[in-house]
């Protein structure tokens, strides 16, 4: 089983939260489990989700949910 998941469409801002966007989005999982929209991978200056373990290019956002990222990347 993959425990990091390639989340597609964050184009930076780091949030995979967005409504209207021009591009195709995934859906934040933490958010899909808890059906809401609170949850963000980063906020500038704020925070860093527990699951988010980075980006990758071009725009994909480096999820570990439901497994704390420095617990994956521990293993």
């Amino acid at each position: 089983m993959k425990k990091i998941k390639e989340l597609k469409g964050a184009n930076m801002d780091i949030d995979l939260v967005s409504d209207s966007v021009d591009w195709n989005q995934d859906v934040c999982p933490w958010n899909e489990a808890e059906n809401s929209k609170e949850h963000k991978c980063a906020v500038k200056d704020t925070s860093i989700c527990k699951y988010f373990c980075g980006i990758k290019y071009l725009d994909s956002v480096l999820c570990s949910y439901p497994n704390e990222c420095k617990d994956v990347l521990n293993q």
